[in-house]
């Protein structure tokens, strides 16, 4: 397995994702540091025991991370509460919440030196996640502090987001051993089974996803104003 220091800078990495998180919810912060606590241990306790090493059940335990998070986003969108919070969250800070992603592909990229994960989940193969990583900060300065940039250029840089978003699961997916494996066969993405590294399907991509879903549903119902420049 790779070395500790790898697994210390992405222990960080997901708890900057849970401030980012926090600091974009204030109304919801006791509330979702709770239930994501009670989650980061959950799926924690799992992997340390080497419940998801076993990759030849159907349907996969693997589910057992991605299910759970998946059906919460859609009970958000679909009842009124959950979409009062999306109006909640500040959307100026979720932007800045995609900061994460450039920790996250410089720890893929270590977990790759150390035959973890495949050369495709990198940006050295075909992922390019990192590219909104890097142009969050100016996102951030020209939609919300210059207010140059204006609601189109944010749902086309959060469109694009979700794009490159869905492209590192599909990969992570299908290169993951298991009765679905596609990619990847002689170097499998198998750091995601283990502590840390589960934190990534199970909370850091589903808050990306969160952050990019909650700013489109803004923008789409008008809540983004003042912020952004029309």
């Amino acid at each position: 397995m790779p070395p500790v220091p790898i697994a210390l800078a992405f222990i960080l990495t997901t708890a900057l994702t849970l401030a980012l998180l926090l600091w974009a919810a204030p109304r919801y912060r006791p509330a979702l540091l709770l239930g994501a606590g009670l989650w980061l241990m959950n799926q924690a306790v799992q992997a340390w025991v080497g419940f998801y090493t076993v990759t030849n059940t159907l349907p996969p335990r693997f589910a057992l991370v991605v299910g759970p998070p998946l059906l919460a986003l859609v009970v958000v969108l679909a009842t009124a509460r959950g979409r009062r919070f999306l109006d909640a969250l500040r959307p100026d800070r979720l932007t800045l919440l995609h900061a994460v992603r450039i920790p996250v592909e410089l720890v893929l990229w270590g977990l790759y030196q150390y035959q973890a994960v495949p050369r495709l989940m990198t940006f050295e193969g075909r992922n390019w996640d990192i590219l909104m990583g890097l142009t969050a900060p100016l996102v951030y300065y020209l939609a919300f502090r210059r207010r140059w940039l204006g609601r189109v250029g944010l749902v086309v840089w959060n469109v694009l987001g979700l794009v490159l978003l869905g492209n590192i699961v599909r990969l992570g997916l299908l290169s993951a051993p298991g009765p679905f494996q596609q990619f990847s066969f002689e170097q499998p993405n198998v750091a995601l089974q283990h502590f840390p590294y589960v934190w990534l399907p199970a909370f850091v991509v589903p808050a990306v996803l969160l952050a990019h879903v909650a700013v489109l549903w803004q923008l789409m119902t008008g809540k983004i104003g003042a912020e952004a420049a029309a």
